[in-house]
């Protein structure tokens, strides 16, 4: 009978405390995501945003705004909302980051989609080779069976 190699050797109870750990950081990551809100003011003080998960969640204008034109405050009121939008990305980032790492937060292939794609073609390499040897395994298991 052939040996398992290394995962004959694995310590279950290690692998059982490190998944409970990682359940543990997910749900906290869960909870925190429901509380982060991104903000945002123009530079004047007369548009204000706060931007969640279900979107744009409040929008204060000082009196002092209504003096603007309508195109300018319209201009001012798209870019706080992009800016909390923004902002909100920021702690989500910094969240996931927290919980898997900065090597590992899945937040980065927004930002680097080829490292994403790169990720991906990693894990079709690593899928095929092992497909291959598998299929070669059983192959010699076949033609010594004479089968």
């Amino acid at each position: 009978m052939q040996e398992f190699g290394d995962f004959a050797n694995i310590d279950i109870d290690k692998l059982l405390k490190t998944a409970d750990g990682q359940f543990a950081r997910v749900e906290e990551l869960q909870k925190t995501m429901g509380t982060l809100v991104g903000r945002a003011q123009d530079d004047d003080g007369l548009v204000t945003a706060e931007y969640a998960a279900e979107g744009l969640r409040e929008l204060d204008l000082h009196p002092k705004a209504m003096r603007l034109s309508s195109s300018e405050l319209a201009e001012k009121i798209k870019q706080v909302v992009q800016e909390a939008s923004e902002d909100l990305q920021r702690k989500v980032s910094e969240a996931m980051g927290d919980v898997f790492g900065e090597e590992d937060n899945p937040m980065r292939f927004i930002k680097d989609p080829d490292a994403a794609l790169e990720q991906v073609r990693s894990a079709e390499a690593a899928y095929n080779r092992t497909f291959e040897d598998v299929m070669g395994e059983l192959d010699r298991i076949r033609r010594r069976l004479d089968l």
